[in-house]
């Protein structure tokens, strides 16, 4: 992660449960940024998954950070760097903002990014076990499988956005965007407010997604779907109700699950302008 303040450290994000801080030079700070692996269910999949920086960090020093706790629920909380050191935080000043329980140890998704428009964004996996078998995904009252979009700047941990799409009908409030099998990692397009979605396959095809970050109540179509291809469509809505991937790509050639990446938007490379790069 990128740091906020614009000095060139990177916030280096450990499964484990450290937060490590590269400097310029190359150099690791000594110190941890933050550890919080006392807290932390690791292991497998599970672990510390993802951090984000308010866009306000220089004035309120909130960064938010996704794990599994140590019962495995996912977990959103606010934390606070510290006034009188810049290179850590206070473990002491934790806020839990989310807690969402989940069946299985796998699919836990983990990215948390905030939004043009603020807010921020969480991607959640679909629970785990094979083939998504409680079909949290497709289930609107499940925050499982999902693309969640808060307000943490009202509300005594959050409020919901008014434009969320499921506000006062059948779902959560908090979800944006649903049918994700487990998109560990996702990212705007600054340029054109593009949100991309790497999405892990079952067994056959791995997809990327992309809308404008401005589509709401979008349905990527797992389990109905994995890729463009049926996987089990029982009681699924109509095919044209849902968004496929841009992009997909089977495991042949030794090729495995989709991690995900960013659009490059640098002056460095001017082939790689506009392309989106994953691993």
């Amino acid at each position: 992660v990128s740091s906020p303040t614009q000095d060139n450290r990177l916030f280096v994000v450990q499964q484990s449960g450290t937060v490590k801080i590269v400097n310029a030079d190359g150099t690791v700070a000594a110190e941890n940024f933050i550890n919080i692996s006392g807290r932390i269910t690791f292991g497998g999949e599970r672990g510390l998954l993802g951090m984000a920086f308010h866009p306000q960090f220089a004035n309120n020093r909130y960064f938010f950070v996704f794990y599994n706790n140590l019962q495995g629920a996912l977990t959103v909380s606010r934390f606070t760097a510290n006034a009188s050191n810049p290179n850590t935080a206070d473990v002491n000043m934790e806020k839990i903002l989310l807690t969402i329980p989940k069946p299985f140890t796998n699919h836990n998704g983990g990215s948390l990014h905030f939004g043009a428009d603020g807010y921020l964004w969480i991607s959640t996996g679909d629970g785990g076990n094979g083939g998504d078998p409680n079909n949290n995904s497709q289930n609107k009252n499940s925050l499982l499988g999902k693309l969640l979009r808060i307000d943490v700047n009202s509300g005594d941990t959050y409020s919901i956005p008014p434009d969320n799409p499921f506000v006062g009908t059948d779902g959560a409030d908090e979800i944006w965007a649903y049918g994700l099998r487990n998109a560990w990692k996702f990212s705007f397009d600054r340029l054109t407010n593009q949100v991309w979605i790497a999405d892990v396959g079952q067994e056959v095809l791995e997809e990327i997604n992309t809308v404008p970050a401005t589509a709401s109540g979008v349905n990527y179509g797992w389990r109905c779907y994995e890729g463009n291809n049926p996987y089990n469509t029982a009681n699924c809505a109509s095919a044209n109700t849902m968004t496929f991937p841009v992009a997909q790509y089977d495991h042949s050639a030794g090729k495995c699950s989709i991690t995900g990446g960013y659009v490059y938007r640098g002056s460095l490379y001017a082939d790689l302008i506009g392309k989106y790069v994953f691993a």
